[in-house]
């Protein structure tokens, strides 16, 4: 800027990260840092309270969305190349995955605290349900529900699930 309103715009940490700013003299904001690794963040706010939002890998492989006051930041969604979007909710650090959409449709339901999700849930875009019970990693399928109204109820360890009936609609 013109001298005396000169402002700070950008900032290179001994890391090798770049901290973008924007904003008047005095009152400038971070709005993005591009870390050394090559991952990008992005913040809103003013100064002093500058929460991120966004978070970009460096290999593309992901995009996280924070919400949050800062400091707080949690996150509430993750987005991957292939389409699938993941859902948290809960605290920072406490961030437990709840729902995963995959781009065809599915969506996979959780329940649990962070680190011990479990499937529990099921969707198909045909309109298909299917019911899990058991912990992470050993759920097995317990039911299925079909759009035509019909329903499978299954028995069996994990991977190993066997019809044991069915119920049809009228």
């Amino acid at each position: 800027g013109e001298q005396g309103a000169e402002r700070n715009v950008r900032t290179e940490l001994p890391d090798g990260s770049v901290a973008y700013f924007e904003g008047e003299r005095g009152a400038e904001r971070r709005v993005r840092m591009e870390f050394a690794n090559g991952s990008v963040a992005y913040y809103e706010g003013d100064q002093g309270v500058e929460r991120m939002v966004r978070m970009v890998h460096a290999d593309g492989s992901t995009v996280v969305h924070l919400e949050g006051e800062r400091g707080a930041e949690r996150k509430v969604r993750k987005e991957f190349p292939s389409g699938q979007v993941q859902y948290y909710e809960g605290g920072q650090g406490a961030e437990r995955l709840v729902r995963s959409e995959l781009a065809d449709g599915t969506a996979h339901h959780f329940e649990g605290d962070k680190g011990a999700e479990r499937l529990v849930r099921t969707e198909f875009a045909d309109g298909e349900v299917q019911y899990y019970e058991g912990e992470k990693g050993a759920e097995r399928m317990v039911r299925a529900e079909y759009a035509n109204g019909n329903a499978a109820y299954y028995e069996g360890e994990s991977g190993a699930e066997r019809v044991v009936r069915m119920e049809l609609a009228d």
